[in-house]
């Protein structure tokens, strides 16, 4: 019998340290969720583990890539389906921990198969976008795909670019590939979500950027700022940084943002996660509450 512990919750509210105790408890290694740690070069923007947490426990799917690979969350999903049917080889059980919603979403359920996007039509979609804004683009969508035009978030850009980039190139409706059905996985999945009242969460984030600039995140922003345009940089933290290199905000006013920003991502997060009904939430302090509910439902399997 084989589990995958899902530990999950919004940005700050404290699953790095959770996901150490349980990799030790249960001998696993940590496989990350975090869409953003994928990239190397995000180490201090990401809270990426740091070099003693990664002698912890062993770490998968954190800085494998560089920021001008292409990635996916359908990559995703079949990178670690595969990883887990080999660790699963040597463990019972295993810790999937992270914060990104669409990553946990298609390790447990799956996502759709979609085709892959060909780095022109990418590239002739993005650089439309940013030449002409997000309307026109919008536009195309309502024309091409009426159906996902009315449930698409239209302030949601990476959304709105995705579903052009398909219509385009395969002459097909976004909508007619989204089938909606969930995949079965040969392994039980036991889901623990982490959350803290919101005055204790904000002041976390709050903190938490502060610890950010002061171990180098401004710096570690400077030198990724020549591929701003990449959307592996289109994220909290950085965004805010290069507008103050810009010259239109101060630093001051960039750190202001960057906090507002990652509290307004958390309520985002907290808002996806709440819709499923199989999280089992947790104050991250009620640690022997959560390790007997494991074991509870580990043995009930």
């Amino acid at each position: 019998m084989n589990v995958l512990l899902v530990l999950l919750g919004p940005t700050g509210v404290g699953k790095t340290d959770l996901s150490l105790q349980l990799a030790e408890k249960y001998g696993s290694p940590v496989i990350s969720a975090d869409s953003r740690q994928l990239y190397r070069d995000l180490v201090i923007g990401t809270a990426a583990p740091a070099p003693a947490q990664r002698m912890q426990a062993e770490h998968y799917m954190v800085g494998i890539l560089e920021l001008t690979d292409y990635y996916s969350v359908s990559l995703f999903e079949t990178q670690v389906v595969a990883l887990l049917d080999t660790l699963f080889e040597r463990h019972h059980v295993l810790v999937l921990a992270g914060g990104s919603m669409m990553y946990i979403d298609a390790i447990c359920r799956g996502i759709d198969e979609m085709p892959t996007v060909t780095p022109d039509i990418r590239e002739a979609v993005r650089r439309q976008y940013e030449q002409e804004g997000l309307s026109v683009l919008l536009d195309e969508l309502r024309r091409a795909d009426p159906v996902y035009y009315h449930e698409v978030d239209r302030r949601n850009h990476k959304r709105v670019v995705h579903a052009v980039e398909i219509c385009r190139m395969t002459a097909r409706p976004y909508s007619s590939f989204r089938t909606h059905r969930s995949k079965t996985r040969p392994f039980h999945i036991i889901k623990i979500g982490l959350s803290r009242p919101r005055e204790e969460l904000c002041e976390r984030i709050n903190r938490r950027v502060d610890r950010m600039m002061a171990d180098g995140l401004s710096d570690e922003a400077r030198r990724v700022y020549p591929l701003r345009h990449l959307n592996a940089l289109n994220t909290v933290g950085y965004k805010e940084l290069f507008l103050h290199f810009d010259g239109e905000w101060t630093l001051e006013q960039a750190v202001e943002k960057i906090k507002r920003n990652t509290r307004v991502y958390a309520r985002k997060q907290m808002t996806w996660f709440r819709r499923d009904k199989d999280i089992e939430w947790f104050h991250p302090d009620e640690k022997q509450a959560i390790f007997t509910f494991i074991e509870k439902k580990i043995d009930s399997l």
